[in-house]
């Protein structure tokens, strides 16, 4: 299973909790997009995920940004993802970062807002804020491959509740 994640913006530790925490700790993987805040959140998040691939977002600390790149692509599932913080240009601006990076996922935070959208390029995925929601559900994304390639996806509440189903093609 791959846990998705932003908007921590903590700073004193992973701020995790709930269904977050369980997904982050027996997690394959975990992507993060960004906005720890400080050094401390981020290395909490290092020792919670057994591997983590992260970007800095526009609220981390110089010290963060001087660990982080602003953006990256990974192959996670079976999937090449490409992860931002937040991209110019909003839908198309991260439609278009996606089919830069031949991305079947593309990542992104910034908004606090948990959302999926399929385009014709990739999958967008945001999935919220699990520490500071900002008014709307704390939540996060669980993704988890299937018999018949790509991956099932799932926007999660705290709380464990799903929220929003989705599928995304593999390669």
């Amino acid at each position: 299973m791959i846990a998705v994640l932003s908007d921590t913006h903590s700073e004193d530790g992973h701020a995790l909790a709930g269904r977050a925490r369980e997904a982050v700790e027996t997690a394959d993987a975990v992507v993060h997009a960004g906005d720890f805040t400080t050094e401390t959140a981020l290395d909490a998040f290092h020792d919670a995920a057994d591997r983590l691939h992260a970007v800095h977002g526009n609220a981390d600390s110089p010290a963060v940004r001087d660990r982080l790149p602003p953006a990256r692509t990974v192959d996670v599932a079976g999937l090449r993802v490409a992860v931002t913080h937040r991209q110019d240009g909003g839908e198309m601006g991260l439609s278009l970062f996606g089919r830069e990076r031949d991305a079947d996922l593309v990542v992104s935070g910034h908004t606090h807002t948990p959302a999926v959208k399929t385009t014709d390029d990739a999958v967008l995925l945001n999935p919220g804020s699990h520490a500071d929601p900002r008014g709307n559900p704390a939540a996060h994304a669980e993704l988890r491959s299937t018999d018949r390639g790509g991956v099932r996806g799932e926007l999660r509440a705290r709380d464990g509740r799903v929220l929003r189903e989705f599928r995304v093609e593999g390669r």
